[in-house]
């Protein structure tokens, strides 16, 4: 997960009106709970240990020139929603400009709408790279690990060989970010200017849909190049986070389409099928072309038809 789809899933649960931040935080902690963190130093090491192996094998694999983030966070839930609460306030501030009727309705309407939609994440997210949003600095990595391990648990997965595959696919999104110094910018600057259209009450369709499609290549992307680099056998892997994408309670479901899980999980499989595509037709190193300039990303239409992206960058 990256910031921005955590960003976009708050998006839709926003609504109209100003939204009390240090409430969501509080509330959002009192709905969840935090998850034990006491790794080892052992552990940790070994979490450090899997990123620069992934740094090393998608280099490779690859040949993208990137570097990983120096800051590498295990966090429980807690820390998670500390991290991104005061990022998505500076995100969503063009919605405090909006007056309405009944403002103190709205505000708490939307801080409880919003609590609710970050608690929820917070409990299902795996790991996170930061490009930190809206804000100077180094780039990071986030590590749920009470998340990770009751996942590994849940599908019978050896928790070392689960950590890892989390590992690497978090580093694919900072290969990605790293070999395109423009992505960043380019998706924040479509993500505020769909919020702050919200904060006019107004739906900013082309800036939502633009990010969407950025969206679904950084995930495409990344699920060609976890299939390419990961060291190990990985079929059942794929196939029990396929069906937990899937899966889960009908109340579960309910709020993870709510939310914009599934849209991230149509992200992961039309993304994938295109850069499928791309790469058969070009090679790894030529699908790697989309991230020179935000003029080769893929359009709507060419997620659908790759033929037609392979033909405007004949060159690539």
């Amino acid at each position: 997960m990256t910031l921005f789809e955590s960003a976009q899933a708050v998006a839709g649960a926003s609504g109209d009106g100003a939204i009390d931040w240090a409430a969501v935080a509080e509330a959002a902690k009192a709905a969840t709970k935090p998850g034990a963190v006491d790794v080892s130093e052992a552990e940790a090491e070994a979490y450090a240990a899997d990123v620069r192996d992934a740094r090393t094998r998608l280099r490779e694999v690859s040949g993208m020139t990137f570097d990983v983030p120096n800051t590498i966070e295990i966090q429980n839930r807690h820390h998670w929603l500390d991290a991104n609460v005061e990022t998505f306030e500076r995100a969503f501030d063009p919605l405090d400009e909006r007056t309405e009727v009944l403002p103190g309705v709205a505000s708490s309407l939307n801080t409880a709408t919003t609590a609710g939609a970050l608690a929820f994440v917070s409990r299902h997210v795996l790991g996170q790279y930061d490009p930190l949003l809206l804000a100077d600095g180094e780039h990071g990595l986030y590590f749920v690990h009470p998340n990770i391990r009751r996942v590994a648990d849940d599908l019978d997965i050896a928790f070392p060989r689960f950590r890892r595959w989390i590992a690497f696919h978090e580093v694919t999104h900072a290969a990605e970010f790293g070999a395109a110094p423009w992505l960043s910018d380019y998706l924040e600057a479509r993500l505020e200017d769909g919020i702050a259209a919200l904060g006019e009450g107004e739906l900013q369709t082309d800036a939502f849909r633009e990010l969407n499609v950025a969206m679904t290549s950084v995930e495409g992307f990344a699920e060609l190049l976890m299939d390419e680099a990961f060291d190990g056998e990985y079929d059942d892997l794929r196939r029990k986070l396929d069906a937990r994408r899937k899966g889960g309670s009908p109340l579960t479901k309910l709020l993870k389409r709510a939310l914009g899980f599934q849209l991230k999980r149509e992200q992961y499989e039309r993304g994938r099928e295109f850069f499928d595509v791309v790469a058969g037709d070009r090679g790894i190193a030529g699908a790697a072309h989309v991230w020179d300039d935000p003029e080769n990303l893929p359009t709507d239409e060419e997620l659908d038809g790759p033929e037609l992206w392979l033909a405007r960058h004949q060159d690539a």
